[in-house]
């Protein structure tokens, strides 16, 4: 059955910890804290937005993309931190911890997602929607930097779509104690919360079906995946 148990001190080990995790807390000399982390992520992201806006002379349709882009992800990086703290508090099998964060599944997703997204707007017949909200051909640094957003974005859905997934998996595997039990429905509601924070993103693919429709599928595949899981979650008394 599972339990609650305590944070142990100090970091989580490798493996017990989501790539991104492992990025921060694995910098030389830098002891960030969470809101801290999340923070100097927004800041970076936000200013190259600003700053290219500005110095290229782009549309301001492009600046409101690239911020909405910018808060969905640090909204995704909240999800992950949360969902990640909430689950090495729980006394999972560790064969739980090491599919959910060594498995590297997540990673998978998220290439995958980015690999498709490049692919449409490289091959996408007419005006894309990067070249729509830009006015035109973009310079270099905006594509760089825009790629560099677009895989914070497709990383992030891709955990939220693993994350479902293992829940899922976990609920049809174990039984959890009462008070575990509310603990992981709470995960699964901050992840199909995170989901529907993506829909952000639909005002700006209005006019691409395909990126409507992969949009949208994402959020209600994650939805139903992890409603299932809370509900076929089984407790004991």
């Amino acid at each position: 059955m599972i339990e609650t148990r305590k944070a142990v001190d100090g970091d989580p080990t490798f493996g017990d910890t989501w790539v991104y995790e492992s990025l921060v807390g694995g910098i030389p000399g830098l002891d960030l804290s969470t809101r801290q982390a999340i923070g100097i992520q927004f800041l970076l992201f936000e200013t190259l937005v600003v700053g290219l806006t500005v110095g290229y002379g782009l549309p301001s349709a492009a600046l409101l993309a690239g911020t909405v882009a910018v808060a969905v992800a640090a909204a995704g990086s909240v999800a992950m931190l949360y969902i990640g703290a909430a689950t090495r508090e729980l006394a999972f099998p560790d064969a739980h911890r090491r599919l959910l964060f060594g498995a590297g599944v997540e990673t998978l997703f998220g290439v995958l997602g980015f690999a498709a997204a490049v692919t449409y707007l490289l091959t996408a017949t007419g005006p894309t929607p990067f070249e729509t909200l830009v006015g035109g051909r973009p310079p270099a640094l905006v594509t760089f930097v825009t790629l560099l957003i677009l895989w914070d974005l497709c990383y992030r859905i891709g955990t939220s779509w693993w994350t479902a997934l293992v829940s899922l998996w976990r609920s049809l595997r174990y039984r959890a104690a009462p008070g575990a039990a509310r603990r992981c429905r709470r995960i699964d509601a901050a992840n199909v919360g995170f989901a529907f924070l993506e829909l952000a993103l639909l005002p700006f693919v209005l006019g691409w079906p395909l990126l409507v429709w992969a949009l949208m599928g994402h959020v209600a595949a994650v939805t139903a995946v992890s409603t299932a899981a809370m509900l076929l979650l089984r407790t004991e008394s």
